[in-house]
């Protein structure tokens, strides 16, 4: 059955959850078969150390030992979720198929592991507190004065068992911030609560840190670290291992070191330098020092090892690729590595699918509007990435039309799918005042628009379409070649639609329909039958790549590219 395409929530709505066990103890009792194992990642001394990554590295050095792991990362922010967040502060919101809208990091745990995360396994402290004070709102503590224990505190607990619900053998929690961000104390809090209700022997704490290198003094520094630990034991966690990133090897001495004042043994001090190609490196790093061994032994799971086969196939292809190409990727906020890290990431995947070096051009849309050649000419295909407002159209209009015109491979995901419409529509179709309505309300032409059953909804805050939704594909379309199957499902996160109005002028000028929403007959993907490959999709692909499966759309826009002759 295909899963329904969700508008977007109301606040309130988003973490309505059902509640997992009632407040009392002990939960242990009620709710576990004492063989679930939980983790919780932690940070210390400074933030971006890449506890993501570290999570979802060791999720997936577990999975290939045959355990079946869940990811989930609490953030300790007030904002109920990233939806509204800028990208300059908080990077990409990555979507889920029931369209929650969530940290990046869980574009992390998808791509590393073989789960499908839902609204479940992403918590903020905006998310707690409305539940709790909903809660009081309604009367369901009966009068009590309502506190941080044990109302917010069981409410965070009670996500905890909710994201370990189902056929899961560990769930990996990761904690948002760092050690000593006031925002952060009631789920540490929560969490020594739970670690002492479900048996020390279920639960490992990993607490990721930062040894500075000090240039002058030539040596790398373990003090902040051991200060990180000690204000964790402060709030009652000792942490069981020690991840330090560095710069620089460790020495035997400083592992000694951190052992002794941290209270940690030293073969659970673990070296985590920085990688040297790419981020599908840290599975195999972290193997290298043991990490998943130290993790079963203290969980008490059996869970033989791995050779690791399938993430050295990766690396070794991301080290030693056979062809190399150029990929321009015109965006409005391309100076941010985050802002589009899944399209990044993705095209990765599709350069391990293609045995090829993909080189990542980052050119800001408002600077080829006066020489769309001097950026493009060079390049071997064109990605045009999603976006809102208006900033920076015209440049990717621009973009479209060189790709077009000079038969270089194109893509276009959501905003570009609509950019790509709308400069047909001007430069085939004849419309020459053609726009979207998200650029330009007063537009003669919007073969982008708001549809008629969503604009009731606009000051609701609903008109959002996310999450998965299914499209129907065309026979003998680009699209059909690449996923060689007729239905799919892709997730979505956007307002405007292509505008059926201008439906069969476009076709009749030569555009393709390449996939419909078969529901509600949305158009989904448009193509160029013409065009060696110049693909516009309406949803988000790079949510669902991972670097052993390239999503096939980018799969064959970079074997599309190998193929293109400047």
């Amino acid at each position: 059955m295909w899963l329904k395409c969700l508008p977007r929530l109301h606040r309130g709505e988003l973490n309505r959850a059902p509640r997992v066990a009632a407040s009392g103890h002990p939960w242990n009792n009620q709710f576990s078969d004492g063989l679930m194992k939980y983790i919780f990642i932690t940070g210390g001394v400074v933030s971006s150390l890449g506890k993501g990554l570290t999570s979802a590295a060791l999720g997936a050095l577990l999975e290939q030992r045959g355990l079946k792991v869940r990811l989930q990362k609490f953030d300790p922010y007030l904002n109920v979720d990233p939806g509204t967040m800028s990208p300059f502060q908080h990077g990409e919101v990555y979507v889920l198929n029931d369209g929650a809208e969530t940290d990046l990091d869980l574009g992390h745990y998808e791509r590393f592991t073989s789960g499908d995360l839902t609204r479940q396994n992403n918590l903020t402290s905006g998310q707690v507190y409305e539940t709790v004070l909903g809660k009081e709102r309604r009367g369901d503590y009966l009068g009590a004065t309502v506190q941080v224990i044990p109302h917010v505190t069981d409410v965070i607990k009670e996500r905890i068992y909710a994201g370990s619900s189902g056929d899961v053998d560990v769930l990996i929690t990761e904690l948002g911030g760092t050690i000593g961000d006031i925002e952060g104390l009631p789920f540490l809090e929560a969490m020594r609560q739970f670690a002492l209700e479900v048996g020390r022997d279920d639960v490992l704490f990993l607490h990721c840190t930062l040894l500075p290198y000090l240039k002058a003094a030539g040596e790398l520094k373990t003090k902040p670290s051991q200060q990180s630990v000690a204000k964790l034991r402060e709030i009652g966690i000792q942490p069981h291992i020690l991840v330090c990133r560095t710069e620089q090897p460790m020495t035997n001495e400083m592992r000694k070191k951190l052992s002794l004042f941290c209270n940690v043994p030293v073969k659970a001090v673990i070296e985590e330098m920085d990688v040297e190609t790419s981020i599908y490196e840290l599975p195999l790093a972290l193997k290298a020092e043991d990490i998943d061994d130290l993790v079963v032994a203290h969980l008490k799971v059996d869970a033989p090892d791995n050779d690791m086969k399938v993430w050295h196939d990766v690396v070794r292809r991301l080290k030693a690729p056979s062809h190399k190409v150029e990929i321009g990727v015109v965006g409005k906020y391309i100076e941010l590595q985050d802002a589009y890290k899944s399209v990044y990431e993705s095209i990765t995947h599709a350069g391990i699918a293609n045995d090829t070096n993909v080189r990542v051009i980052r050119i800001d849309a408002e600077d080829i509007e006066e020489d769309p050649a001097k950026h493009l000419a060079s390049l071997n295909g064109i990605l045009i990435p999603g976006g809102f407002g208006d900033r920076g159209t015209e440049g990717k209009i621009l973009a479209a039309k060189f790709a077009r015109e000079n038969n270089i491979p194109y893509f276009g995901l959501c905003l570009g799918m609509q950019i790509a419409v709308v400069e047909f529509a001007r430069h085939v179709a004849g419309l020459e005042d053609a726009n979207s309505t998200e650029f330009d309300p007063k537009t003669q032409n919007p073969v982008i628009d708001i549809m008629e059953d969503q604009k009731d909804l606009t000051t609701k805050g609903g008109n959002m379409r996310l999450g998965a939704c299914p499209c129907e594909l065309a026979a003998d379309s680009f699209s059909i070649h690449a996923y060689g199957e007729k239905n799919i499902m892709e997730r979505h996160r956007h307002r405007y639609e292509f505008n059926n109005t201008y439906l069969d002028q476009l076709k009749e000028a030569g555009l393709r329909i390449g996939g419909v929403n078969p529901e509600r007959q949305l158009v989904e993907i448009i193509e160029i039958p013409e065009h060696p490959w110049y693909v516009g999709v309406q949803f988000h692909p790079e949510f669902q790549s991972k670097p052993n499966a390239a999503h096939p759309l980018f799969a064959n826009f970079i074997a599309s590219a190998l193929k293109y002759k400047k």
